[in-house]
C-alpha cells in the first residue's frame, strides 16, 4: 500500500474532523474526563489496532489521548491510517 501524496492527504482529512497532518503520520488528541476514562479509550484503540496488524504511537496526558497514525513500512501515510482512524473515531464517540 502505496504513501499518500500531501494532496491526497489533505483531500481526505476533510472527512476527519480533529485530524491534521503533520510531518509523515496524521494526528489527532482527545480529551476525556479524567485519567480512567482515558486509559479505556487506549485499551479499546489498542485492542483496534492489533486486530488491524496496525499500531499507533499514543501517548497519555492525565486525560488527553494523543494518537498519531503512519505507515512506517511506506515512509509515510496510507488508506491504512484512515482506516484505523475511521475505527478510533467511533470508539471515541461511543465510550461503553
Amino acid at each position: 500500500m502505496a504513501a499518500l501524496s500531501k494532496k491526497e492527504i489533505q483531500e481526505k482529512l476533510k472527512e476527519f474532523p480533529g485530524w491534521s497532518h503533520e510531518g509523515k503520520a496524521i494526528r489527532r488528541k482527545f480529551t476525556l474526563a479524567s485519567f480512567m476514562p482515558a486509559i479505556e479509550l487506549v485499551d479499546k484503540i489498542a485492542q483496534a489496532a492489533e486486530k488491524a496488524g496496525h499500531h499507533p504511537d499514543l501517548t497519555i496526558n492525565y486525560n488527553v489521548v494523543g494518537i498519531s497514525l503512519s505507515t512506517h513500512s511506506e515512509g509515510g501515510v496510507t488508506e491504512k491510517d484512515f482506516d484505523l482512524a475511521r475505527q478510533i473515531d467511533l470508539l471515541a464517540a461511543n465510550p461503553s
